[in-house]
This record gives C-alpha cells, structure tokens and sequence, in this order.
C-alpha cells in the first residue's frame, strides 16, 4: 500500500471493532465486574484467569504474563500479524473503508481501491478453483497427479485453473460487479482487456491474514506462447513481490508457536513439505528471498532469544543453490533467529524427494540441517588451492570473519576447529585470525546509539508500601469524574513510588473524557508507561462501585500520609539547626512546622466524621 492509513480511518476501526466480540473468536470470556470480562489467557499456559478484558476502555491485560493492549495490538499477537495487516482485517470485518495518506508523489491508490482488489483477488480465487474441475483442465490435473498431489490436496491449499479463452475471468467477474479498473489494478487483466491467467494452473498467494494478495501460474500446455515456466501477478496495490511469501497463511501460526521457518524454493515445494509435516515451509514468489521477506518472518518468529529461533533454507546442491545460499547469508542481519541450510546429497528438491522417497524423506532433509556459516565456509575454503600454503592462508582470511556472524557465542569455538580442518591450518592460527576479523568488525561498526532513560520500574501491587499510592492512581484512571477539577488537591510530590507519581505528571494535565483511559495510554512517552497505565486501568478496584465521598476520604488518607513524611523532614531539619546561631530561620521553620500539625489535625478529624 503506497502511503499511510489514514489515522482517522485506524480510530474508526478501533471505535467499531469492540474488544470483547473480536476476543471471543480466541478466548472464552465470562463476566468480571465493573463491565470487564476474564478469560484464560490465549499468550500462556494458566490454569486460573488473569486475561482481562474491558470493551468500556477498549484494553486488554494479562495479569500473569504481562501481555496488554487495544483490538489491533491482540489480533496483531493472535494471528502473527503486522500492524497494517491487522487495522485492514478488523477494517474489513467491521466495513470500514481506509483511506491512505499519500507519500507525496501523488500516485497512492485511490479511496477503497485496495479493498475493491482484495475482493476481486477473493472472486478471481473461487473461479480459478471451480475450473480447476473442468474437463478444460484435465492436462492441470494430470500435471498434479503425476506429482502425487490428490484432488484433497488440491482443494487444501486451493489450487485453480485459468481457462485458455482469454476473457472468462473478465466476464465472469464484470457480472459480478467488478470494473475493469479494478480488475486491471489487481493484475487479473491485461490492458487489452485479455485475462492476465491464460491456460495455467494457479496457486493463491495470500498473506498471514489469509487475503488473496495475487496468484502464480504455472506453464502445462505446450503451446502456451509465454515462455517463462511460471509468471506471478504484476505488483498491484497489495502485491509486493519482495515481501509476500507463499504458503504464509498456512504457516504462520506454526512459525509463531515452533520458532521456525523453512523456506523452499517453489509452490510444491510448499505443498511437500506441508503434507510432510513441515508445517513451517514458505517460499518466495517470482524472486529471491531477499531482505523484505526477512523482516516479515522475523516478525512471526518474535524476539526471542536468537538461540530458540531458526530459519533453514533448503537449496539445490548445484552451482544456482550455493549462490542462493550465499545470497541468503548476505541478509542473515535481518534476522535474529539462527540460520541454516538444508541440502539434499542427491541434489531432489522437497517435492522431488517427497514424490521419490516419501513424507519422511522431507522431515529428515530438514532435520538434518546445519548451520548456515559452515554451508558458507565450506564453499569458500573449496574456492582456494589448498595443496598451496598461499591458498590456505586466503581461505582462512576469507572465511574468518564468518565467525562476527555466529550469534551463538559457544559455537564460536566449533567454527574454529571446523574452520582449521577444512584449512589444515593449526587452530592457533585460526583462532589469532578470528580474533583478528573479529576487531576489525567491531573497529567499522557504527557507535552504539545514546542509551534512553527507561521508565521507572513497575511496583509489585503486593507491595503493602505504596498501596495507597496505587489504589489512587487506579481511581483516577477508572473514575476520574468522582474527582474534583483540581483533582482532590493532589500533587505530583505527594506520590512516593516514581513509577506512581510518573502516571499522575502524565494524567493531571488532562481533562476526564468517555475515552480517558485510551487518550492517556496514546500518550504515553515510551510504550512500558503505556503499558503501565493500563494495566492500572484494568486492575479490579477495592471497591466496585466508588463514589465521591469514598473517593475524596481515600484522597484525603494520601494526603495525610504524605503529610506525615513532610513533618517528619520537617523536625529531622529542626533539629539540626542551632536555634542560638540561627534564631531567626529557627522560628520560621517551628512556625511552618505548626502548620503542618494543624493541616494534619484537620484531615485526621475530617476522616473521623466520614
């Protein structure tokens, strides 16, 4: 999508898409008071609820694993979503229509018009699948059969058929209402009006929400006049070649859960490994996996310690495989999951090995993986004359620097011995020129960036200390119109705990509204006060139901306290000072002192009477 959604049209969709109904899809949720729902948790295993939900404030908060947020944020965790992806599902299901804000060239896509695609993409699908049924595409069936593929697998991952006339999709879906505009921008048509698919048998390519982004085709009639073996839809408004991913709709949710991605080379490829058991298995579209599908996956992966997270391409085991290899580990920086590659000696792709060698076949291919800088190593030591002193020392200055790229730090010492094996150097050597890369590495890398102040620490709500302190910030939060305008005469000081008196700094500006706990998270300075705020915002009340009198003798017992540590500093300081010497600034401050006593004597009374 060129440009950014529009914001008003993300408000709108946060406004329609109530929390609870869209939660609900995932999470049973029952009643918990104040209008709040609980649940188990869907982010961890829990046998007691503490997954909390409020549609009144439009947050969720797990109370065991700390995870929170709006409608997006809890489709975007659910589903392996990014944020776009999950504002244009909840704006789909909920019929909002999003507009973009152009980057300033003036060639974003008209309002609606991505919908309009995604909905032709959806059409063009369910046509494609019901000729695949014809007695047309008989050649399409064949071609799958003789891969092993059945009519159930076929129907699994959707496959279809385009049919040779040239306009059948037109025709078929300009009576469905769609315009040849439409049609044109999704890539379904060419400009002459002839169907973009013509006799080739077609794989959806979704994304990790499932929507049809765009198709890849595949030659079977021998007359086709393209000569490429396979085409792929024309960049359009939501296809982007260098970021979708086959088979992701699949996968997502097993990339998520196992910290795995498997990335092969083709359409059945995917299919193999799928039906194998490796669920985890995608593949580019039409170009190499570059550093745009790197960055979608690692969003799926999450941020996980490197060491639990994997990536594994599978290559060829010919000269085209060693150079995808090589290009693979050019973008290994775009990710933070350990990477590796799986080869197969005989040189069968998945689908070849599946067809020949069964299911099994395929999970050991992937099974027996190593890792991506020894696959690397090995290619570059085998490009030097090791039979020569000058051509082992070359290898091992070009492989060395190998080792910055290693993020398991203990296997540093493997790449070492595997590296003077290959080399026939002594690991001495090795180990003063892995060192030696290692500081020139470090020596070019751009200095770390200024460190940022953290946000103050969340206090434990077990804490007996500051108790009162939270309790009344989550008053404020939860009832801010049973407050006074001057918000009962509390003040920033009067909060002991940093933490609490950073959420009152951020609230005391601000003005109650119906969306007040939502404005005050939105503008929040760092996402863990955020994050802070609502979980306060969620967390049950002592009381279920305050009113201002409980909330103004609740005020007044922070008051006191605070007034406490004020008089103890207050004599501490008087009795430090030499009346004698400085008779004059000791009266004043027994004076002020005085004060102190008679404003706490008449909170004391005012809380008696209550």
């Amino acid at each position: 999508m060129a440009g950014r959604i529009n914001d008003e049209d993300i408000a709108l969709v946060r406004e329609r898409a109530r929390i609870d109904d869209v939660i609900r899809d995932y999470v049973a949720l029952r009643p918990a008071g104040g209008g709040s729902f609980k649940g188990l948790c869907p982010f961890h295993d829990e046998k007691t609820p503490s997954f909390t939900v409020s549609p009144v404030r439009g947050f969720f908060h797990c109370f065991g694993c700390g995870e929170g947020g709006d409608v997006i944020t809890f489709l975007q965790r659910q589903q392996n979503l990014g944020f776009v992806e999950a504002v244009q599902v909840l704006a789909d299901r909920y019929g909002v229509t999003l507009r973009t804000v152009d980057d300033g060239d003036g060639t974003g896509p008209s309002p609606g018009l991505r919908k309009r695609v995604l909905e032709a993409n959806e059409a063009a699908q369910g046509f494609f699948a019901e000729q695949l049924s014809s007695p047309e595409a008989i050649t399409a069936r064949q071609f799958l059969n003789q891969r092993g593929f059945t009519r159930e697998h076929a129907e699994h991952f959707a496959l279809g058929y385009a049919p040779r006339g040239g306009s059948a999709l037109r025709q078929h879906l300009r009576r469905a209402g769609f315009e040849d505009e439409v049609l044109k921008a999704a890539g379904l048509m060419r400009d002459g009006g002839r169907d973009f698919f013509v006799g080739r048998l077609l794989w959806p390519i979704r994304d990790s929400a499932s929507a049809v982004l765009g198709f890849g085709a595949r030659r079977i009639h021998d007359d086709d006049r393209l000569p490429a073996k396979y085409i792929n839809t024309p960049e359009t408004p939501v296809y982007k070649k260098s970021q979708v991913l086959y088979g992701l709709d699949l996968a997502r949710r097993a990339i998520g859960k196992r910290g795995q991605a498997v990335i092969v080379e083709g359409y059945t490829d995917v299919m193999a490994a799928h039906i194998s058991g490796v669920d985890t298995a995608v593949a580019s579209c039409g170009t190499a996996f570059g550093a745009d599908h790197a960055r979608r996956l690692q969003r799926l992966l999450g941020t996980r310690d490197g060491g639990h997270a994997e990536v594994i391409f599978t290559f060829d085991g010919d000269e085209a495989g060693q150079k995808a290899a090589l290009k693979a580990y050019d973008i290994d920086k775009e990710l933070s999951a350990q990477t590796y590659v799986a080869v197969e000696p005989s040189g069968l792709d998945p689908c070849d090995l599946w067809l020949r060698d069964g299911q099994a076949a395929v999970r050991e291919l992937v099974a027996r993986r190593i890792p991506l800088y020894r696959f690397v190593m090995a290619h570059i030591v085998g490009s030097y004359d090791l039979d020569h002193a000058d051509g082992r020392l070359s290898a091992l200055r070009q492989a060395a620097p190998l080792a910055a790229s290693i993020r398991d730090r203990s296997r540093v010492e493997i790449f070492e011995r595997d590296l003077a094996a290959a080399t026939g150097m002594d690991l001495a050597a090795v180990r003063r020129e892995v060192a030696r890369a290692a500081k020139g590495q470090r020596a070019t890398m751009p200095a770390p960036a200024e460190p940022t102040v953290e946000a103050s620490p969340w206090p434990s709500p077990a804490d007996p200390r500051y108790r009162l302190e939270r309790d009344t910030i989550k008053l404020l939060l939860q009832q801010p119109f049973a407050f006074d305008a001057s918000w009962n005469s509390l003040r920033e000081e009067e909060f002991e705990h940093p933490a609490y008196a950073e959420a009152f700094r951020l609230l005391a500006p601000l003005e109650p509204s119906d969306t007040w706990t939502r404005d005050l998270v939105a503008a929040a300075p760092t996402a863990e006060a955020a994050a802070f705020l609502r979980m306060l915002s969620l967390e049950p009340l002592y009381r279920s139901d305050p009113d201002e009198r409980y909330v103004l003798e609740h005020t007044d017992r922070l008051h006191l306290v605070a007034l406490d540590r004020r008089i103890t500093a207050h004599k501490a300081r008087i009795q430090r000072l030499n009346a004698v010497e400085r008779e004059a600034e000791h009266q004043e401050m027994f004076t002020e002192l005085m004060g102190l006593e008679l404003e706490r004597k008449r909170l004391l009374e005012g809380l008696e009477r209550s």
